[in-house]
């Protein structure tokens, strides 16, 4: 990200994310911004083997997808999903129900 970024966290926060994202076979549909340790998770809401998750950082993650941007403010404790890149997303308190 650029100076003067809209960021709340540094762009060196941990991001968690999905080799099938990052391959661009599934988009981001859900993130959460996990209360217990400040880290990010990018995935898709679908179910998650340890072994596919990635370790990268929000700025990173910010760079490789845009659409995820407007979610620079998503409170601690909070997460974000939509049903597909052309949906907008929707926040709430808590965990998903995944």
């Amino acid at each position: 990200m650029e100076h003067g970024s809209p960021l709340d966290d540094p762009e060196q926060t941990e991001a968690i994310t999905l080799d099938r994202i990052l391959n661009g076979t599934t988009p981001v549909r859900l993130v959460t911004h996990d209360d217990d340790d400040d880290a990010w998770q990018f995935l898709d809401g679908d179910h998650v083997n340890e072994e596919d998750a990635r370790i990268l950082t929000l700025g990173d993650m910010l760079r490789l997808d845009p659409s995820l941007i407007p979610l620079v403010n998503l409170p601690i404790g909070w997460y974000a999903w939509r049903t597909d890149p052309d949906h907008p997303w929707q926040r709430a308190p808590g965990e998903p129900n995944v």
